[in-house]
């Protein structure tokens, strides 16, 4: 199969281009710029040029392709909505492309903070009021009564890993910077996790196997509690773990605050059930214990 995938030289893009290509699949990778062709090419991938605002060139590449794993975005929290709309349109040029073949096309969507103060399952219709790009995935899931093999990936908000610049090395830099490791309050608030080897697998296995309008979670452990992060964090920087009061978490954290305080419980259960996915990479704790996190912890 013949996969052509968008946010091909990101983080989780370039672990799922290897996924593919080791199972035997042809990847074509969006690329827009020189840096991001060159990496596309390095993993193994033909190299598709275009943008995610470049309808045609995604039309393009999706028609000279047998599915379509659409991982891009812009993550500008300054023009969230600008975005999620960039991202719609993006969703419903490649499935107008797709309509009516059966091929696959698997997108990214999220778990963080979609069922609040209980344990979210795949089976969970998000509050389209939570994010504007709930929208997308709504398009995506539409596109299975239109003859297209849809599906969603919610991913947890850390997808962690050596060369992570996310949520965990933030929260790294930020404990460098403060000279203490902090957690809200006691601590207990959940944060899902998985590894970006296993994400990547999730997804390859999306493509090959999953079923017309599927939800599946990469999350490979339910919530990790933020003390624990904290205090590896901690012990990985060799500075003081300290409980942050809620009303000081913003100047604390800045806008991770507002992430790292939720309690963001997320299962697996149904995902394993269907795709046969186990989970082998290292946990969250495992993978701050080995280090790399803290050998440059720049935001």
């Amino acid at each position: 199969m013949r996969v052509f995938v968008t946010g091909a030289s990101g983080w989780i893009g370039s672990a799922v281009v290897s996924e593919l290509l080791k199972s035997g699949h042809q990847v074509l990778g969006l690329a827009r710029s020189d840096t991001a062709a060159a990496a596309v090419a390095a993993l193994g991938a033909d190299v598709h040029r275009g943008s995610l605002d470049d309808l045609d060139s995604l039309r393009a590449g999706t028609a000279a392709s047998d599915g379509v794993v659409h991982l891009g975005y812009n993550h500008d929290f300054s023009r969230i909505q600008q975005a999620a709309q960039t991202d719609l349109q993006a969703i419903n040029a490649i499935g107008a492309t797709l309509e009516g073949t059966d091929r696959p096309l698997v997108i990214a969507s999220g778990v963080l903070g979609l069922a609040p103060g209980r344990i979210a399952t795949e089976r969970d219709v998000p509050d389209p009021s939570l994010h504007p790009r709930i929208a997308s995935a709504q398009a995506a899931l539409s596109l299975a009564t239109r003859g297209v093999r849809s599906s969603i990936v919610r991913f947890a908000p850390t997808v962690h890993g050596p060369g992570d610049h996310g949520f965990m090395a933030t929260l790294a830099g930020i404990a460098r910077d403060n000279g203490v490791s902090g957690y809200i309050d006691d601590g207990t608030s959940r944060w899902p996790a998985v590894h970006r080897l296993d994400a990547g697998n999730l997804v390859g296995r999306a493509v090959d196997d999953a079923p017309a309008g599927t939800v599946l979670h990469a999350v490979a452990e339910d919530g990790v509690p933020t003390r624990a992060i904290a205090e590896a964090i901690g012990r990985g920087l060799n500075v003081p773990v300290v409980s942050v009061p809620a009303e000081q978490a913003s100047d604390h954290f800045g806008w991770l605050a507002r992430f790292f305080g939720t309690d963001s419980r997320a299962s697996n259960e149904l995902t394993r059930e269907l795709m046969g996915w186990e989970p082998t990479h290292p946990t969250l704790i495992a993978d701050l214990q080995e280090g790399h996190y803290f050998e440059s912890s720049s935001r």
